[in-house]
């Protein structure tokens, strides 16, 4: 019984040893050149699109990004903003971040962001994968505004998504012109940017008249504010160029 027992807590000691700490990076990806994106103790290397500072609204909660909204009162927190990297994206990436809601959150992550007066908000030009809660929508027809489709662009094949205030996982790959998401471990969109059915997706869009558009496939990631809490953290990313 006293060797069982032993055994057993060396078990548990060795599983706890290996879970990985949230807002850090494994052996693994430090080897492959991932770089976290949120530290869990402040907001450095983020700003407000078209700004300065990230205002109060965002916030540290216990080691995830806040956008902190008790209540919603219009289309954007009282002092937040949508936040955008301090850098930009150039050539093939990797993205990967955790996200929750409340009821009725509605927010996103925006790619391929530019940061010019010319576009007065972010939704302008940025390619946004939808990150809410899909009771927004319950009893609607089939659109692209629910978690993990790009809005207005292309629905998710799948709507595998954790109840409201459970963690969901979000995984972005661009690769040789190809972008998938995978969410909660199912790949949900896959795409060959370039092609003639993602060029007619992005010219009946929103965004038709955005860089994407025209193949401008630079640019900085965006975490939106739309007047709703949401949380984010393991925010990371892998690129092969910076500008």
């Amino acid at each position: 019984m006293r060797i069982l027992l032993i055994g057993l807590l060396c078990l548990i000691s060795s599983k706890f040893a290996w879970a990985q700490a949230i807002n850090s990076l494994s052996v693994q990806e430090k080897t492959e050149g991932w770089a976290l994106l949120f530290n869990g103790k402040d907001l450095k290397g983020w700003h407000v699109y078209g700004a300065g500072l990230p205002g109060k609204s965002w916030l540290v909660d216990q080691g995830s990004l806040k956008l902190h909204v008790p209540q919603r009162a219009g289309n954007k927190a009282p002092d937040g903003g949508d936040l955008v990297t301090d850098f930009s994206i150039k050539g093939d990436f990797e993205f990967k971040a955790d996200w929750k809601v409340e009821k009725y959150t509605n927010s996103g992550i925006f790619f391929f962001v530019k940061e010019e007066k010319k576009y007065p908000h972010i939704y302008n030009t940025g390619l946004e994968l939808q990150v809410l809660d899909d009771q927004i929508y319950e009893g609607a027809k089939e659109n692209t505004h629910r978690a993990g489709d790009f809005f207005g662009v292309a629905n998710a094949r799948l709507r595998e998504i954790n109840p409201v205030g459970e963690w969901n996982s979000v995984h972005v790959i661009f690769k040789k012109g190809k972008l998938t998401v995978i969410q909660n471990g199912f790949i949900v969109q896959e795409h060959q940017v370039g092609s003639a059915d993602w060029k007619q997706k992005i010219a009946n869009s929103k965004i038709s008249t955005a860089p994407i558009a025209q193949n401008d496939l630079s640019g900085r990631i965006g975490l939106q504010d739309w007047g709703s809490s949401v949380w984010f953290r393991n925010i990371k990313l892998k690129a092969t160029g910076y500008k």
